[in-house]
């Protein structure tokens, strides 16, 4: 299998998406806070499920579409899941 042809707009989504996610590691990486770290890491769970669909559309490949959807249906949960033991029992 040939790798495709990137024509330069192409090439240029594929590096800002490259450049989002370094940039929201870094945030997870420094903090200050645990928010601030949920926060990078549900943006970093968008930009990936972004980056799975237009590499499914790169490749012409449904496949990458139905890992797109299950990785951002089980990122949403994850992050919920750590908000809500973050949040603690404040009510």
């Amino acid at each position: 299998m040939n790798p495709p042809h990137l024509n330069p707009f192409e090439g240029f989504a594929l590096l800002l998406l490259a450049g989002a996610l370094l940039l929201g590691f870094l945030r997870l990486a420094k903090g200050p806070a645990a928010p601030d770290r949920l926060v990078a890491a549900d943006t970093m769970g968008v930009i990936a499920t972004g980056a799975l669909a237009l590499l499914a559309w790169l490749l012409d490949s449904v496949l990458y579409l139905d890992v797109a959807l299950v990785y951002g249906v089980l990122s949403f949960v994850g992050v919920v899941a750590l908000a809500r033991a973050i949040e603690g029992n404040r009510a």
